[in-house]
């Protein structure tokens, strides 16, 4: 078995069945036996519309759940591992239990828990859950790790770090030479060590694609702020400015040039699709005024916001200067 295993998916569109029987086999074929898989309740096995993603890079294992669905662990002993696990929750909730019928733990929407856990614990996951599980091996966690593990809220810088990373990894996963899996898999771990931290050591060269990720997912969230700026992306995720810009030179970009390039795409939608005049969309998106607006627009597109919205079939009467 190839040991950067890519991943497999199941939908709704089984059988319930079939799907446990599909669920097992491709789980033994793609993320093999090294990370044991939870025998599910019959009740959850009768209505299995829970689709699965997994993805293997050496020792850690990525497991991404979107059930419409209830799903609950089925009675019996916990299976032995050595392991450390991040449960990760979107939306619903991630029941878990040292046993089948009890709760120890509950992760809820927006937050995580990082913890060892000494096998495959019980869980219950109510319908409309999606979640992510990331299995990791102890070693790097033993003098991080308290014994009960430790909790958060998702948008922790070093979680967002993390999250950049292991959607770029599941992304790219299936062309990543043997190398580049192993930088992929050691980044990983790194990053996950840096949550139980409450940080990381940022000269590291390996987490730059992840920071500049992450960098990037924050900066289209804020595009309209008008404090956006290098200064202040560092600053929520827990880096240097300095650390921060190698990250993007590393990539041959600059967080400046990134804003100002997606402030003006988004811009350039606005021209098409709203009808707000040109000074509106100048100063929605952080330009001194229109005319530097103009400016920076053609020097993009090649022609003016009023040609530009005009082409794009908008009325010439909301779009002019």
């Amino acid at each position: 078995m190839d040991d950067k295993t890519a991943s497999f998916s199941l939908d709704s569109r089984h059988a319930a069945a079939t799907g446990r029987d599909d669920y097992e086999r491709n789980w033994r074929t793609h993320v093999g036996d090294g990370f044991p898989l939870p025998r599910f309740s019959a009740e959850t096995v009768a209505d299995f519309r829970v689709r699965f993603r997994a993805a293997k890079v050496h020792d850690v294992a990525i497991t991404t759940v979107d059930g419409a669905s209830a799903a609950r662990t089925a009675d019996g002993p916990v299976q032995e591992t050595d392991q450390v696990r991040l449960w990760l929750v979107d939306s619903g909730a991630w029941a878990l239990g040292g046993r089948r019928n009890s709760v120890e733990h509950t992760v809820v929407a927006g937050g995580f828990l990082l913890r060892h856990a000494a096998g495959v614990p019980h869980f219950a996951l109510p319908p409309h859950t999606r979640a992510r599980c990331i299995v990791l091996p102890a070693a790097p966690f033993s003098l991080s790790l308290p014994g009960r593990g430790i909790t958060g809220h998702a948008d922790a810088a070093e979680v967002r770090l993390l999250v950049a990373h292991t959607t770029m990894v599941e992304e790219v996963l299936a062309d990543l030479s043997p190398a580049g899996a192993r930088a992929a898999r050691d980044t990983l771990v790194e990053l996950a060590t840096a949550v139980a931290r409450r940080g990381f050591d940022d000269a590291d060269t390996h987490l730059a694609p992840a920071l500049a990720q992450a960098a990037k997912d924050l900066a289209e969230q804020r595009l309209t702020d008008a404090d956006l700026s290098s200064a202040m992306l560092a600053r929520e995720l827990n880096v240097s400015v300095r650390t921060l810009q190698r990250a993007f030179a590393a990539r041959g970009e600059s967080v400046t040039a990134y804003i100002r390039e997606k402030r003006l795409e988004s811009a350039g939608r606005a021209l098409s699709t709203s009808r707000l005049t040109v000074s509106e969309i100048a100063a929605r998106w952080q330009f001194s005024d229109s005319s530097h607006f103009g400016r920076a627009f053609k020097q993009r597109y090649g022609l003016t916001p009023t040609e530009y919205a005009r082409r794009n079939h908008r009325p010439e009467g909301r779009a002019g200067r």
